[in-house]
């Protein structure tokens, strides 16, 4: 059961990676530069909302993965 949920823990764990990765948009050194404050105070629509709460979901999937998985080990 261990080896199987540090599988499920791997896989959740890369697939967090790829979601912030993919709204981290925009992000570099010239945009913080260059930033207007329209940007700044922007809400999230359709797809980045979407993004951001599967992002939140898994990541409290993978922090129970990851309790679930301690507490087996002990």
């Amino acid at each position: 059961m261990g080896g199987f949920l540090n599988v499920i823990q791997l896989i959740l764990a890369i697939f967090i990676v790829v979601l912030i990765l993919l709204q981290s948009k925009g992000s570099g050194i010239n945009s913080s530069a260059a930033a207007d404050s329209s940007k700044i105070f922007s809400s999230r629509r359709g797809f980045e909302l979407r993004l951001f709460q599967f992002t939140i979901v898994f990541s409290i999937i993978f922090a129970l993965v990851a309790l679930s998985n301690s507490l087996i080990k002990q």
